[in-house]
């Protein structure tokens, strides 16, 4: 058997497809981070604000379930944004001990100039495929999510 090269393990899509998805993943990531930096936003944290700019009112607790991160991870996440001036909490008018998170008016402007640099990002992962394509690609990627996701309880 010939021995793979760099350059063949890069374009061999005939590799497991859990393993496909996950160097996908890692490099729209790595990018995406990137592309934050010099804003000074990291991809947990734009999840976070996009999360709460989607569902202005949820908990620490909501924003880890729909973000598929840790109630840990989101828990630092929201102090380090709060610390900033970009989230504000405020404790639920029935249930006082739950903390509702909304966008501060500074996280306004940042969160549009992160989503305009991620956009663009998705927009050069849907390079080359038509508009159909695209559509089966989320129909898959979506129905993965639900396959596995919802019966083990993700």
């Amino acid at each position: 058997m010939p021995r793979r090269t760099s350059e063949t393990r890069g374009s061999d899509a005939d590799g497991h497809i859990g393993y496909l998805l996950r160097r996908a993943q890692v490099a729209v990531r790595n990018h995406i981070e990137r592309a934050l930096a010099d804003l000074g936003v990291t991809h947990p944290q734009f999840l976070v604000l996009t999360m709460v700019n989607a569902y202005e009112g949820l908990s620490s607790a909501d924003v880890a379930r729909i973000s598929l991160l840790t109630p840990q991870t989101v828990n630092v996440i929201v102090q380090n944004l709060e610390r900033d001036g970009l989230i504000e909490r405020s404790p639920d008018p029935v249930h006082g001990r739950i903390l509702r998170l909304a966008l501060s008016d500074a996280a306004r402007p940042l969160l549009k100039r992160c989503r305009g640099r991620v956009n663009a990002i998705e927009k050069r992962m849907l390079v080359g495929l038509s508009a159909t394509e695209e559509r089966a690609v989320r129909r898959w990627l979506a129905g993965l999510a639900v396959t596995f996701g919802e019966k083990d309880g993700v």
